[in-house]
């Protein structure tokens, strides 16, 4: 997470109001933090700073607890105060030098590291301190901000060197958090392990194991590691955060439901056992995003509280817009959506369902032509997308823009030739170019031969890819006769409906029947002139179709000289 400079207003004294319902000793608030449940932690260890303002460590704690959720300022605040009651704890300086680290400061960290050290050079815990500081660093994107993992394990390994008799089960740890860090768990896993022999009470680092198998997709053993935990301490949180995430990689984010659900029932036992930080919250609604729990994921979305200022406002918001989409609340989706990118001023830091679900929002509000523009931009990036440009083209079809609806299938097709729902998109750029040309023709207006020949391409491929698919045919023919010269036909249709006649299995017939007659009588009027039977035979299969028509008994008629009805009975 990305910590942010925040500050909370203390009084001269820092901690002189403490709660005494929780045991005061330093020990159990070490453990509420590994626990993650900062603010029981900050509530004992104010009482312990206020009661013992010379034990230095209590405020060194206090002012972890504050860097762990974000408030830098007030740590430096508690580790300032923690110096005047004990002025040579060389741990308060390690955190100094921390929040230094987490203020893009190096060069005063260093300063405060040096003098943690120089107070107590051989106490393994000062190094273990300096070590787990530059491992505490946040890590955004900025390169400047990666922790700097050699630093920490040349101090975590003279920490090691100190602790001769490897009584503190936490050196451990920390050194396999370094190496775990960097995706080395083959290098973290001997650390990890030796944690059980020192301390086989020890949760966390079971729980850094249960991880790393579920990094390396070894689900079941992760799975087993973690459950372990859980039975040997129902409490502890961060087990459940761990199985939650387990649970939901091996759901492959939310196609298998059985495991969605448990992922989301862990996670959110997690969220009631700690702090419910803003973090963990957005974390528990991108579970709900993937396990398609929309109604949840809308309302846990709207009731996080943030700061408009604050990086996660741009997440929630996303989130908001997401599920509101989703739920079919269109309008309130485009109002969050629009505030999202209002928000967002690097457009780099988009992502491709913001562009998707704007551009979907936006359709539904009508505004096809800026909607189809995000949803390319989302499908540049993500060619599953392009399946949301067929629903652009599809609103211009139903609003009779042939013409657009057809460049739009165009379009979906050049981002996405074989992808989800191609097939249709082949389909409808023959048939919305067959219509534009209809209309076009009907008002004296220009055709588009170029994009006649794109559509009979297009149903080409389609043929291809479908041959079975009879109205690829069809289409095709239809758009041949439209290119055909009227004055000296070639025929171009003729090859088209003839194929068309044939792939109609019996059982279609009565569902075909009005293409039928008309491939029919197309193909009779064509060979009228070449194969008087053949022609006879067409004329003849349309009038069983289509009894009640005039053109093929009057066309059927001067082949032979006899009314369609005796020409059937023949």
């Amino acid at each position: 997470m990305k910590i942010s400079k925040k500050a909370i207003a203390l009084n001269v004294g820092i901690a002189l109001v403490g709660s005494a319902v929780f045991a005061q000793n330093l020990n159990d608030a070490k453990k509420a933090i590994d626990a993650e449940q900062y603010e029981k932690a900050k509530s004992m260890l104010k009482t312990l700073t206020s009661s013992k303002p010379s034990d230095g460590d209590s405020f060194y704690n206090l002012g972890l607890v504050y860097l762990k959720t974000g408030y830098i300022d007030s740590a430096r605040n508690v580790f300032n105060a923690g110096l005047k009651g004990d002025p040579k704890n060389a741990s308060i300086y390690a955190g100094l030098g921390e929040a230094d680290l987490l203020s893009n400061n190096p060069t005063s960290a260093k300063t405060n590291f040096d003098q943690a050290i120089s107070l107590s050079p051989k106490d393994y815990k000062t190094y273990l301190a300096v070590g787990k500081a530059y491992l505490a660093q946040d890590k955004p994107s900025d390169v400047e901000s990666k922790p700097d993992f050699d630093s920490a394990i040349a101090n975590l390994t003279k920490a090691d060197d100190l602790d001769a008799k490897d009584k503190d089960a936490d050196v451990f740890v920390a050194i396999g958090d370094a190496y775990s860090l960097q995706s080395k768990n083959s290098e973290a896993l001997g650390p990890y392990f030796r944690v059980q022999d020192i301390d086989p009470t020890n949760r966390r680092a079971k729980v850094q194991t249960g991880r790393m198998y579920k990094q390396s997709r070894a689900f079941p053993e992760g799975e087993k590691e973690l459950l372990d935990v859980i039975a040997a301490d129902p409490n502890y949180g961060p087990a459940y955060r761990e199985l939650g995430e387990l649970y939901l990689q091996w759901s492959n984010f939310g196609t298998d439901k059985e495991k969605a659900a448990k992922a989301i029932e862990n996670y959110k036992k997690y969220l009631d056992l700690t702090d419910k930080s803003l973090e963990s919250q957005i974390r528990y609604a991108q579970f709900l995003f993937y396990a398609k729990d929309y109604q949840t994921l809308e309302q846990v979305a709207s009731q996080m509280n943030v700061d408009a200022n604050d990086p996660n406002s741009v997440v929630v918001a996303r989130m908001k817009g997401w599920a509101a989409y989703e739920n079919k609340n269109y309008p309130q989706s485009l109002t969050y959506m629009n505030e999202l990118f209002s928000k967002i001023k690097d457009k780099s830091k988009l992502l491709p369902n913001d562009y998707l679900y704007l551009g979907k929002a936006e359709l539904q509000a009508g505004q096809d032509s800026i909607a189809l523009v995000n949803i390319v931009e989302a499908t540049k990036a993500d060619s599953t997308n392009a399946e949301a440009i067929g629903d652009v083209a599809a609103s211009y079809m139903k609003a009779k823009k042939y013409g657009k609806a057809a460049d739009t299938y165009e379009t979906a097709i050049k981002y996405n030739p074989m992808g989800k729902g191609s097939l249709y998109n082949y389909y409808y750029i023959g048939v919305n170019r067959f219509y534009q040309a209809y209309f076009d023709k009907k008002e004296n207006k220009p055709l588009d031969i170029a994009g006649l020949v794109r559509a009979d391409s297009a149903l080409s491929t389609l043929q291809r890819l479908s041959p079975g698919l009879s109205l690829a045919a069809f289409y095709r023919a239809r758009i041949n006769s439209t290119m055909d010269d009227k004055t000296n036909p070639k025929g171009l249709s003729i090859p088209h409906y003839e194929k068309y006649v044939t792939i109609i299995k019996p059982e279609e017939i009565e569902a075909n029947k009005a293409n039928l007659t008309e491939a029919y009588d197309t193909l009779g009027e064509w060979y009228a002139k070449k194969d008087k039977q053949k022609a006879i035979d067409y004329f003849t299969k349309s009038i069983a179709l289509d009894p009640v028509s005039k053109y093929a008994p009057a066309k059927l008629k001067e082949l032979t000289g006899a009314t369609g009805a005796k020409a059937k009975g023949k």
